[in-house]
């Protein structure tokens, strides 16, 4: 099952670096689009340096959608999290 969840993430991952899309919204304005997804897969990692944050990411309809929150999001039940050491995206 980790190698499933790894090449989920990578999949994620390349489609960022190839389209370079992702949508940056508020943690409820993303926490809405991962209700409207029956599957979702959501990446999530803790990160900052001087104070801790948490960064998820999430397809819906061939986009990536991500947020940053100062406490960790409640998430639906049927959300199929991966846990990653770190989420890099492009500068915008």
């Amino acid at each position: 099952m980790a190698g499933a969840h790894a090449a989920i993430h990578a999949a994620i991952a390349n489609a960022i670096k190839a389209t370079g899309v992702v949508v940056r919204l508020e943690p409820n304005e993303w926490l809405s689009v991962l209700k409207r997804n029956e599957n979702a897969v959501v990446v999530v990692a803790e990160g900052g340096m001087f104070k801790k944050s948490f960064r998820y990411l999430t397809s819906y309809r061939g986009l990536a959608f991500f947020t940053k929150s100062d406490q960790a999001l409640v998430l639906p039940g049927r959300a199929e999290v991966i846990t990653a050491k770190s989420i890099s995206l492009p500068d915008m």
